[in-house]
């Protein structure tokens, strides 16, 4: 047996489970801590008529909420459909009501009317109204989180086939812009027109997924472009392993323990999640920082699969420095 074989196996028999800790800790961590943690919530009506609440919440539930004070429902209405809030509590004369948008998230929804109703705290029954409901083809709001895993898959496939086909420059760039192009159109007709649980613009929503496609596998063409194949490693682990389970896609990210949360919408799984939420549901409302996010991702990528394009065909074309020729005396012919 070779020298090498007993460390190989050595490697092996503790990486695996350290991969695996690793994979546990990413998924299951926050998944067991989800909890509000300054959520963005709204409330209307008169101070002298939200007082009250207010101060329920702050002594109920300290750190919680992230209130948000509009003097009349409509002004509730509109920040939640322009994603400011993830619903709002109206109080008038006439009572209570608590507007929801389940499209933002149905588990903010549930803990929201838990919240307000809790007697515990001090609730009483409300009614409730549903701003931005999901799609009937997904009254759950489960299958856009189960759609950024395979959004993932998709961008490091690209990424990886590109790299292991040895593509550079312009020759990997096409591809991966008509991969991502491709995977864009594709996803929408299924999610849009043959599942339903989209609602927004075909277009738009054709666009987030191939940005977010984009900005995947250049990244990880990239990263495997500036150190190698360890690149590849590094790219599947940013995207798949914390970037998907720290997307706050099934949940939201302001559920999730600090600091996941903000690190999920700087990864593009997490940025085009809430960019496909955004055109899917609100009409395009809050997506300028995720489209900035993805955009930044998939530039820099394809800048690196550039410049090493242009680097490593010069590199090879320079000729190896031949060996110095010794110069040997031809011999000399006898005479006579």
């Amino acid at each position: 047996m070779p020298a090498t074989a007993p460390r190989r196996m050595i490697a092996v028999m503790i990486l695996i489970p350290l991969v695996s800790a690793l994979a546990l800790w990413a998924f299951a961590w926050p998944a067991a801590r989800i909890a509000p943690r300054d959520l963005p919530v709204g409330i209307a009506g008169s101070a002298s008529a939200t007082g009250p609440l207010e101060q329920r919440f702050e002594t109920a539930y300290p750190g919680a909420f992230d209130l948000h004070h509009y003097g009349d429902e409509a002004a509730a209405r509109s920040a939640i459909k322009d994603r400011v809030v993830y619903g709002a509590v109206v109080i008038t004369p006439a009572g209570t009501r608590l507007l929801t948008a389940s499209a933002a998230s149905p588990v903010v929804a549930q803990l929201l009317t838990q919240a307000v109703a809790d007697p515990a705290a001090g609730g009483v029954p409300v009614a409730v109204t549903d701003v931005v409901p999901t799609p009937a083809g997904d009254p759950r709001g489960s299958a856009l989180g189960a759609s950024i895993l395979p959004l993932a898959l998709a961008g490091v496939m690209s990424g990886v086939v590109v790299t292991v086909l040895g593509l550079r420059g312009v020759r990997a760039v096409v591809p991966l812009i008509g991969a991502a192009a491709a995977a864009g159109i594709v996803a929408t007709a299924l999610a849009h027109s043959w599942l339903g649980v989209l609602a927004g613009d075909r277009w738009a929503e054709a666009g987030a997924i191939g940005l977010t496609v984009l900005a995947i596998g250049a990244g990880i063409a990239g990263m495997a472009t500036l150190i190698g194949k360890a690149g590849l490693g590094l790219g599947a682990l940013l995207m798949v392993l914390l970037g998907n389970s720290f997307s706050g896609v099934t949940s939201a990210p302001q559920l999730l323990p600090a600091p996941v949360g903000a690190i999920g919408q700087w990864l593009p799984p997490g940025a085009g999640g809430s960019l496909l939420r955004s055109v899917a549901y609100f009409g395009g409302s809050a997506a300028g920082t995720p489209v900035l996010t993805l955009t930044l991702w998939a530039g820099l990528g394809l800048v690196a699969v550039l410049a090493g394009g242009r680097i490593r065909p010069s590199a090879a074309a320079t000729p190896a420095p031949t060996a110095a020729r010794t110069d040997v005396p031809e011999p000399v012919a006898a005479v006579g």
